[in-house]
């Protein structure tokens, strides 16, 4: 019985395997892309969506929340709630992410105004988010995974990896907003 059960975990694991290594490719390739794609360039007159940044920032400071309270619920043994608010967090990412591609296919993008120092602390900050950014995506559905799969030996030790990384995208998609809002053009 023990080894039929195992199986089954394995089993899980392996179907999502493939999909984990998909999703983590192609996600940010497709964001580039289309970061990269203006639809007025296309013939396509939509209204830029300048609204969407304090939203999607707000986002991702819920997230971060949500995150915090995951951990909490977890260590307080609390699985069932934990269990939602970490699907919650992925929700909140998936749609930063449509309103983040969706801001950027319609408006242009906002250049830094800062000057001296603080100019390299914003970059700092944006490119570290960035590529941090493309290794929780990996890091997250690997972590879902083996909870779905009840391997929760696996998921606590891969989730004291991917919770510091998640939370530190999620804070500094706030700062970075914070920092270039002055500059949005409205």
């Amino acid at each position: 019985m023990e080894q039929t059960n195992l199986n089954e975990k394995n089993s899980i694991e392996k179907r999502y395997s493939i999909l984990i290594i998909v999703l983590s490719i192609v996600i940010p390739v497709v964001v580039a892309i289309l970061f990269k794609v203006k639809l007025k360039d296309y013939g396509i007159n939509v209204e830029p969506l300048t609204f969407l940044p304090p939203i999607y920032a707000f986002i991702n400071g819920i997230t971060a929340m949500l995150l915090i309270l995951g951990v909490y619920a977890i260590k307080n043994g609390n699985k069932r709630t934990h269990q939602k608010l970490m699907q919650s967090a992925i929700a909140c990412s998936v749609v930063f992410l449509i309103m983040y591609v969706a801001y950027h296919m319609t408006s242009d993008s906002t250049p830094f105004g800062g000057v001296g120092f603080i100019r390299y602390v914003y970059f700092f900050i944006l490119v570290s988010h960035i590529v941090f950014s493309i290794a929780v995506i990996p890091l997250v559905l690997i972590t879902y995974v083996k909870a779905l799969a009840e391997r929760f030996d696996k998921h606590k030790k891969i989730a004291k990896i991917t919770f510091p990384i998640w939370l530190y995208v999620a804070v500094t998609g706030v700062i970075v907003y914070l920092m270039i809002a002055p500059y949005y053009v409205h």
